[in-house]
This record gives structure tokens, sequence and C-alpha cells, in this order.
């Protein structure tokens, strides 16, 4: 109240009470009025606390380390675990270059002591001690570095803020952080008592307050280059899009890892159709043909956009596929070899298309597979180059002979006589020598649909194996072929085998939770080199997470990750990703139906106008 007094002189206390209500009463509105916003009002916190370990900054707690001890030597990368921790935290690095003329004075005293002690225990006949030694030897080979100018020294500090909401995640953090550097036997303490100067050394004013260095020479320095992360660039491949954590390029080459395989989880509307279109755009540039099964035609533009073939299966369509043909037999494999594959696959189909097959139905349809062969003069010593393959109604015929076949050709009749005779009794009509091959099942009925997939992926699985050519297939909705256990182990045959044919297996699904109750869910994707999560919904990211030991950050990354973003794994490394195209891409792989829309609608005018065009003239 010193103000109020030198105000008011020897007013009574009345009329000083008067005068300070009065005074009061404007001071709020006159600093309002003079007051100029800056920016320390801007930044600064609501409110500061600073105690002596921590420093509260409104509703964050922050505590401060400084690195104390190195081990003798420091690997490359060893800060990079800290940069990439998915943590809030602040470092700063403060490097004071040391005059090399002041060290190598102390480097000689250093020296002389050392042989001193070395000389000292000789003289008593004591054992060498190999810790004297080492640091006679480092101590002489680095004064050499320094006085032919190879090395300097450095006063280093390096401090650590790290920021919670309260101090049991204060503490996880802080052993997080310490364990990963105890590994590698560099320690740390915090600033006990140097909170606020802690602080204020890390915050970007290049002001340190701390003062608590370790000396380290050039070499060693390097290695604290903190401007390093996972990244998933190589010299060749194709743009998988960009690193959302520092914004590099994520280039990768599948052909260059143990296998070629791909799984791509995804909720509906996440990309993943977009993601594996942008992919087969950017492999058809690097020679690689790729053959899509598609169940909900929306390859169909791409097809037409590169030049490619579009085949739509279904009940109605003229494209046939038989699915006795056989492949001729590649280098390393004999006739026998491939016969006995084929009627293996022809099995799990016929199982597949009637219901399930009781065991002595199943010995029943092997024999009558290899009979029906027989009857086309096809044996295993046949040259399958000049075969005229039998069709579903020579099995029909073969089967009708064997006794207690009845209750299969029953069943089988819908196929060779029924409505559905005109989809598989018919001789294949499809060929598939072209860059890119689209096989659409999105008209064939939901109850034949996984076995058009079956049936189009054993036809695929043939022609690959008529000659070696580095080729992608793709299975878009692959949770169809999961449904049953012939086509999902069919599938999975064909991802373990893929590689010796320089084929990759793509796989696409948006039902993951189905996708993993299969047996076979698990080991196609342990047998894929290449992982791609986008954005998940809640009722499947726990199985996600267990399957791909996603970390808590990783988990709720996908929940919230937006149109096209997600995680990237390739072989043991994985990188939060952002799936990009350019204008013209993005023009051609499209699935929003109001831009397909707006296409069409440019196209057919385009269409019209040249016909005006053409009329006129």
């Amino acid at each position: 109240m010193d103000f109020f007094k030198k105000l008011l002189g020897g007013k009574k206390d009345t009329e000083e009470k008067e005068v300070k209500a009065s005074v009061l009463a404007v001071m709020p509105e006159e600093i309002y009025q003079s007051a100029t916003l800056e920016l320390q009002d801007v930044i600064a916190p609501s409110a500061l606390k600073i105690a002596s370990k921590s420093i509260s900054l409104g509703d964050k707690i922050a505590r401060t380390f400084f690195i104390i001890s190195y081990p003798r030597f420091l690997t490359d990368n060893w800060f990079s675990p800290i940069i990439n921790l998915d943590k809030v935290f602040d470092i700063s690095i403060f490097i004071h270059p040391i005059d090399t003329s002041l060290v190598l004075r102390q480097f000689q005293k250093k020296v002389a002591e050392v042989q001193s002690q070395i000389s000292v225990r000789e003289g008593k006949g004591m054992v060498r001690d190999p810790m004297l030694d080492t640091a006679y030897q480092d101590l002489e080979g680095l004064r050499n570095n320094l006085i032919q100018a190879q090395e300097k020294m450095f006063d280093v500090g390096i401090y650590i803020t790290i920021y919670a909401d309260n101090e049991l995640e204060l503490f996880k953090i802080e052993n997080e952080i310490k364990s990963i550097l105890e590994s590698k036997l560099i320690y740390i303490k915090p600033a006990l008592f140097q909170q606020e100067d802690g602080f204020k050394s890390v915050i970007p004013i290049n002001t340190d307050l701390l003062g608590i260095h370790q000396k380290l020479n050039s070499e060693p320095l390097s290695s604290v280059f903190p401007f390093i992360s996972f990244d998933l660039t190589s010299d060749k491949g194709i743009l998988y899009g960009i690193n959302r954590h520092n914004s590099s390029l994520v280039i990768f080459d599948r052909f260059s890892l143990e296998n070629y395989n791909s799984v791509t989880f995804a909720k509906s509307g996440s990309g993943k159709s977009y993601a594996t279109k942008l992919e087969i755009l950017r492999s058809l540039m690097f020679d690689v043909d790729v053959i899509v099964i598609d169940p909900e035609r929306e390859y169909e533009f791409l097809s037409e956009a590169v030049g490619g073939r579009y085949f739509n299966i279904s009940l109605s369509s003229d494209h046939h596929i038989n699915p006795f043909d056989l492949p001729i037999p590649h280098e390393d494999e004999t006739a026998e070899d491939v016969l006995r594959s084929n009627i293996i696959n022809l099995v799990g189909l016929f199982r597949l298309m009637l219901g399930g097959l009781t065991p002595e139905e199943d010995s029943m349809v092997d024999r009558a597979i290899s009979e029906t062969y027989a009857m086309k003069d096809i044996t295993p010593e046949s040259d399958f180059s000049n075969i005229e393959p039998p069709l579903l109604s020579d099995f029909e015929l073969v089967l009708g002979g064997m006794d207690g076949s009845d209750s299969i050709v029953t069943r089988l009749a819908k196929y060779t006589r029924g409505s559905w005779s005109t989809f598989l009794n018919r001789p294949s009509n499809v060929d598939i020598n072209k860059k890119f091959v689209v096989f659409s099942v999105r008209d064939m009925e939901d109850e034949l649909k996984p076995v058009a997939m079956y049936i189009i992926m054993h036809y695929i699985w043939n022609t690959i194996r008529k000659n070696l050519k580095k080729r992608l297939l793709v299975v878009d909705e692959a949770w169809w072929m999961m449904k049953s256990e012939d086509t999902a182990s069919f599938l999975y045959s064909i991802a373990k085998r893929g590689r010796k044919y320089y084929l990759g297996l793509s796989t696409i699904t948006q039902d993951a939770a189905d996708f993993m109750k299969s047996p076979y869910g698990v080991p196609i994707i342990t047998n894929s080199s290449i992982q791609l999560l986008l954005k998940q919904s809640p009722t499947t990211i726990d199985i996600l997470q267990k399957t791909f030991n996603l970390t808590d950050e990783e988990k709720y990354l996908l929940l919230e990750s937006g149109l096209g973003e997600g995680i990237f794994f390739a072989g043991l490394k994985h990188v939060a990703i952002k799936v990009i195209s350019s204008y013209t891409e993005d023009q051609i792989i499209t699935s929003d139906p109001s831009q397909i829309l707006s296409n069409r609608k440019a196209k057919e005018e385009q269409e019209k106008a040249e016909t005006e065009g053409k009329q006129s003239l």
C-alpha cells in the first residue's frame, strides 16, 4: 500500500478510502486501454510452478535431463531410437569448440600421469593393468589426431525435456528413455533444483544455462547428429507414398525382398483400392505384368486407360474358363508333377462346388478326374502342348459310370446342365497375354463368387507357370477366398510358391476379422514381406494390434488416420505413410463416385462435340 500512501499524502481515513476505491475502479480500464499484446503473452502458459524435479506449465508437467556419461565407443545412429520415440519432448544440443593447443597441454599432463602409474606398477612387479594400457593408447591416438588436425575437441551438452499430463505418465516416459540409453551405456540424470535453468536451456533461445558438458572429439560427436528417422527410401522401386514422420519418400521394390507378397488391411472407404491401383499403375512402368481379380468392378477404367484386357466373368458372360485346362510343364517339372498337382486342385474345387465331400466321395472324385483325363488320352507321358482338355460334362459322364456316385452326379448337374452350365462347362476362351489383365466377378452370384475366384486363380496359376516373368497378382476383397478352407488353402499355396515363378501376390481385404478366422490367415501374412495397414475400425483394431505387434501409439494412429494414411511395413522396417498421387494418376484411379460421374460427363460431352464436328464436316 506504499503507492496509496504516497498518492494520498496526509488525508484522513474516510477520504483515503474513497480515493482508493476510485483509483482501483479506474486502474483495470487504464491497463486494458494501454496494454499491448506481445509474443511472450501468446506463448506463455496459463500458470507456472517450479519444483525441484519438474516444472508445471499450465496443464502439462515437464522434466529436464542431461547426459552425464558416454561409453568408450559411440555407434552411428545411437540417438535415433530417442529421436523416433512417439512422445512429446524437446532436445537441445550445445557444442562448444575447445582450443586445440589448450587441449594438447592438458593431454600432455594426462599422458605423463598415466605413464607414471604404469611405470610404478612395473617397478613393483605388479601385473599390467589393461585399463591403464587402453587409456594410454586412446590418449596417444587422440593426441596424434589432434596434432595432425584430423580431430577437434568440443564441450558437448545434451539436454532433454519431456512433457506429460501427470506424474505417472512422466515417470513412464522417463523410464523408457533411460532404458533405451542405458542399454547403450549412456546415462542421464534429472537437473535437480535446476529445472528452471534446464527448461530455459532446452527452449529455442540459444542459452546454455545448465552448462553440464562432456568432452567429445569430432568422430563420436558426429554420431549425435539428430536428424535421423526410419525411412524406406531405396535406390530403385516405386513410390508408395510420403513418410508422415519426416516427409521423406517411401520408395521400395517388392521384388528385392525374400518374397514378393503383400497384404493390405483397411476399412471400407479408407483408400485401399486407391493405393493398390496407384501401385499397379507405377509397377506397369517398370515392366511388371499385373493380373487383378476384381469383385467390385473398380479396375475397369484403369484397364481401359493403360490398354489392358478386361474379362467380365458371370453366368451370362461370353468369357469362359475350363477348370480342366493343363499348363505346359516348367523346365524343372515333369508332366506327371503337373497332372498330379492339377488333380489335387480340382478335388479342392469340387469340394467347394458340391458343398463338401465325404472321405468316400473325395476318393471317388479323385479317381474320376484321373479317368476323365485318361479318356482324352492325357497321361503323365503326354505332351500337354497338343492336347484337348476334357470338359465338366466329360467328368460327369465318367462319374455316372461309378457305383455310389448318384449323390455327386445329382449335385453336379446344375453345373453341367442347369442354369450354371454356361459358366463352367465350356472351353476356355480368355487370353491373358497382356501387360494388364482384370477378371471382374461383380456380376457373379454371391453363392458362386468363391468358386469363380478359385477357378480364375487356378487358371492364372497355370498360365503363370508357362513362362518366367515378373508378375503381380492382386486379389481384392480376399475375404471371399477365406470363407472356404479349400480356397484359402489355394491362396496360401500361391503365396508360398509364387516366388519360384517371379510372382508377387497382393492380398487386399476390408474384413480383417474374417480373414484372421481362417487357419490360413496368419500364415499368408507371415509369408508377405510387405504389409499396409490403413485406417481401421474399432471392432478389428485389437486383432490387428495382436497380429502385427502394434504399440498403443500405432493402434491409435490407425484409428485416427485420414484417407490414404496408415502404416507401411517392409521387411523389418515400418513407417507411418500417406499415399499420394499426381493429378493425372488421380483421374485414372479414383474411386470417388462424384469424381467418376464428373469424368464420365466430361467424356460424353467431348464425344458429343467430336460427333457434331464430324457431322458438320
